[in-house]
């Protein structure tokens, strides 16, 4: 059964703009194997990733990406927090934070004081695939969305492309 979060459902019901809920067994979510088992281009695949400060602690953005890029923590994000030092937030920080599991986190939904950043490149494609809010789902969504997000920014430079990264990033 096709469940994506209620909450992310109401956020983009009030955005007014179309999405599509999309199916997803629920061991499948995870990115790698979505777009494998389910035929989507990873370069359509977008990736949204709670980052959190390490020094000091306390500052945090939902940054989203596509899953052909890696998100520049050591660089874009860790100056745009301010913050000596940042990473991925583990699991269950991000579980906390947004209230969705990892293999589900959208930039739809969340908590209203949680700053969303999109890299630029996300809004290249024609549609991208956002998690749902669940593992059970995916949505389909127009880039141009993400201009109606109101604690969301479109940021130049947030990720970097596989080439430009390296192993330290």
């Amino acid at each position: 059964m096709t469940r994506p979060d209620p909450r992310v459902i109401a956020h983009l019901d009030a955005i007014g703009e179309p999405y599509e809920v999309l199916p997803c067994d629920p061991s499948l979510a995870d990115t790698a194997a979505f777009c494998a088992a389910y035929g989507i281009p990873p370069e359509q695949s977008a990736n949204a990733i709670l980052v959190a400060s390490r020094r000091p602690l306390g500052e945090s953005a939902m940054c989203v990406v596509l899953a052909t890029n890696r998100l520049d923590v050591n660089g874009e994000i860790r100056r745009r927090l301010g913050v000596k030092k940042a990473s991925f937030a583990p699991a269950e920080e991000t579980a906390a934070a947004t209230g969705m599991e990892i293999g589900g986190v959208t930039p739809f939904g969340l908590p209203d004081h949680l700053r969303v950043w999109i890299d630029r490149r996300v809004m290249d494609p024609p549609w991208v695939i956002v998690g749902a809010g669940t593992r059970e789902a995916k949505i389909k969504v127009a880039p141009s969305i993400f201009n109606r997000l109101e604690n969301a920014s479109i940021v130049e430079g947030l990720a970097l492309s596989t080439e430009e990264s390296s192993p330290e990033q």
